[in-house]
């Protein structure tokens, strides 16, 4: 039999067995319609809600290195939802956490650990305290707290603007006399 033949066959059979059967055709005509109608009714009741596409923060896999990893755990909990394109969404950017609290962590106690033997602040402080008791001990000078400021230093506007002092006591504070020995 030829592949024409067969699907005349097959039509007229289905064709005859659909009329013999008008409940079930029915029955299957109107079931997907039925269905396809609440679905209409629930789309024309709830109207799509506009959401801007959505952009998130990059998280490091554990192959990125321990630390990235549990930054990009701790940093993005909440999973939040950026409207423009994060820094990290560049390829081969691994982690945008440089500023983090933990990234800051880790790099202060490797810089302690590391140059702890290079360390001569403490004796920088005491160099200045000597020179500060030579400079205290001689009573000729006459010092200010002017004098400490560093030229063009705001800090009389600061006083003046932000703490609401009048300039007449900004400059009665800025002429006080300075007792290095107290200090």
């Amino acid at each position: 039999m030829a592949f024409w033949t067969q699907l005349e066959l097959l039509l007229w059979k289905n064709f005859t067995y659909r009329r013999r059967q008008t409940f079930q055709l029915l029955i299957e005509v109107a079931w997907p319609l039925f269905i396809f109608f609440i679905l209409i009714s629930v789309r024309l009741s709830y109207p799509p809600y506009e959401q801007h596409e959505c952009h998130f923060p990059n998280k490091a896999m554990p192959s990125a290195g321990t630390l990235p990893w549990i930054q990009g755990i701790i940093c993005n909990a909440n999973n939040p939802c950026f409207r423009y394109p994060t820094p990290g969404e560049s390829p081969g950017i691994v982690g945008n956490f440089n500023a983090s609290i933990v990234s800051r962590l880790f790099s202060d106690a490797r810089r302690l650990l590391l140059y702890s033997q290079q360390d001569t602040s403490i004796k920088d402080v005491q160099k200045v305290l000597g020179k500060l008791r030579k400079l205290g001990n001689s009573s000729g000078l006459d010092l200010k707290l002017r004098d400490f400021l560093i030229d063009n230093e705001t800090f009389s506007d600061f006083l003046h603007h932000n703490v609401s002092m009048p300039s007449s006591a900004v400059e009665e504070l800025l002429d006080a006399g300075v007792n290095l020995q107290q200090v």
